[in-house]
């Protein structure tokens, strides 16, 4: 898989100190976040910095998306995460269209093994509510 350059020198410095087992994982999770957004008029460029120390992404567009972040999970070599605001109804809306493909913690993340593939399209489908939740979330 061939990644995007980064735009973000910081960003680009979380991911390589990384512990090796999540680098890899992290980044094909950052290029399908890139992907996902490259591919829908609907979410447009996005803004690649850190947020609270963690790789994050935002739609640069106002009033398209919430933020979405990325990073180990704390003290852990072989887990990560997926983050949305807490405050948002995401992950709620997650669990409901994919209630067993995903291990959720509380209404904040998608948890990730290291050595499992996620299941790509219900994932960017996931980016991809993400990314547009003001644009659907106030209907």
């Amino acid at each position: 898989m061939i990644f995007a350059p980064f735009a973000d020198e910081a960003v680009e410095a979380k991911f390589r100190s990384l512990p090796e087992s999540l680098r890899s994982p992290m980044l094909r999770l950052r290029q399908m976040i890139l992907d996902v957004a490259a591919g829908s008029p609907d979410i447009g460029p996005l803004t690649e910095t850190l947020k609270w120390g963690e790789p994050a992404w935002l739609p640069e567009r106002p009033g398209t998306g919430t933020t979405v972040r990325a990073d180990a999970l704390k003290g852990s070599a072989t887990h990560y995460a997926l983050y949305v605001h807490c405050q948002t109804s995401l992950i709620e809306t997650f669990r409901r269209h994919y209630p067993a493909q995903f291990s959720y913690e509380g209404n904040r993340a998608l948890i990730f093994a290291a050595g499992s593939e996620p299941l790509a399209e219900p994932l960017a489908h996931c980016i991809a509510l993400a990314l547009t939740y003001h644009r659907w979330a106030r209907r």
